[in-house]
C-alpha cells in the first residue's frame, strides 16, 4: 500500500468534454456556456500556442476539421485564427463562433465559480514552450483564487515544463492504457492522477491505481451504462460528450 498523503480532489465525477460535448462546437465559449447550462460544473478543453505565441483553445494541430479554414495552427497568428468560423461546421445555429483565447475561457470559469481540466495540447516541437506558457498563464489568471485547474497532457515534456513553473497546480498524465511503470511516470511528473482511455479500464486497474495513492479519470465515456459501471468501480471522474444522456450529477449517490 502506498504511503502517499491523501490527494486533495475537489473535482466532480462527470466532466463535460471539450466544453459542450456534442451539443455545441468543441472548444468554444458557446460550448463552455452550453455545458454550464446543462448543469456541468467542470469542463475539459485543449490549449496550444498560436504562431505568435498566444494561448488558444483548440484540439487539432490544424484548423481544418473545426473551422472554415485550413492549415497548421502553429503557422497562423492569433489575428488570422480569430477570423475563422469555428461553429459553422457543427450547425447553422453556431455559425460565426470565433476561436477563443485561453484567458477568455479562464475568465468565464472563474467568474462563474466553475472548475476545469486544461489539456496541454502542444503543436509538434513546441511541447516545453507550451507547458511553460500554460503554467505562467494559470498562475496569473488564478492568482486571486478559485479552485485550481487540473492540468493534463499526453506530452511528458509539456507536463514537466508546466510542473517546473507551477509545481502546486494539480496534474494528471494522459495516456491510452495503463503502463506497467505508471507509478514511476507519475512520480517523475509530480502528478496526482492519471487519465486513461475508458476502453482499457477495468475494476482491477482502478483498484491498482488507488492502491498506489492516485486518482483515475476515464475518457471519453459516451454510454450511460458504461458510465455507471466505471463510477461504480470507483473511477474518480469521467469525461463525456453526451451531456444530455449522461447527466452531470450521475456520480452523486
Amino acid at each position: 500500500m502506498s504511503s502517499k498523503s491523501p490527494v486533495s480532489w475537489p473535482y466532480p465525477a462527470v466532466i463535460a468534454h471539450r466544453g459542450g460535448g456534442r451539443i455545441a462546437p468543441e472548444n468554444t465559449l458557446a460550448g463552455l456556456r452550453c455545458g454550464y447550462d446543462h448543469g456541468f460544473l467542470m469542463s475539459e478543453f485543449d490549449v496550444k500556442l498560436s504562431g505568435d505565441n498566444v494561448l488558444v483553445v483548440l484540439h487539432d494541430d490544424t484548423v481544418d476539421r473545426t473551422s472554415d479554414g485550413s492549415g497548421a495552427a502553429a503557422g497562423m497568428t492569433f489575428t488570422e485564427l480569430a477570423q475563422l468560423d469555428m461553429g459553422g461546421w457543427h450547425s447553422a445555429w453556431y455559425a460565426g463562433e470565433s476561436l477563443p483565447t485561453f484567458s477568455q475561457f479562464a475568465r468565464f470559469i472563474l467568474e462563474n465559480g466553475l472548475l476545469c481540466n486544461i489539456e496541454i495540447k502542444p503543436c509538434p516541437g513546441r511541447e516545453a514552450q507550451t507547458g511553460a506558457a500554460v503554467a505562467q498563464a494559470v498562475k496569473q489568471l488564478w492568482a486571486k483564487g478559485g479552485v485550481a485547474p487540473l492540468v493534463s497532457s499526453f506530452s511528458q515534456e509539456a507536463l514537466a515544463a508546466f510542473a517546473q513553473q507551477a509545481p502546486d497546480v494539480p496534474r494528471a498524465f494522459l495516456i491510452d492504457s495503463l503502463p506497467e511503470d505508471f507509478e514511476a511516470i507519475l512520480v517523475s511528473l509530480g502528478c496526482q492522477a492519471i487519465n486513461l482511455n475508458q476502453k482499457y479500464l477495468d475494476e482491477s486497474s482502478i483498484a491498482r491505481i488507488h492502491a498506489a495513492g492516485y486518482k483515475v479519470c476515464a475518457y471519453t465515456v459516451n454510454d450511460y451504462r458504461r458510465a455507471r459501471q466505471l463510477l461504480g468501480w470507483g473511477c474518480d471522474a469521467i469525461f463525456t460528450d453526451e451531456l444530455i444522456r449522461i447527466p452531470a450529477d450521475l456520480g452523486v449517490y
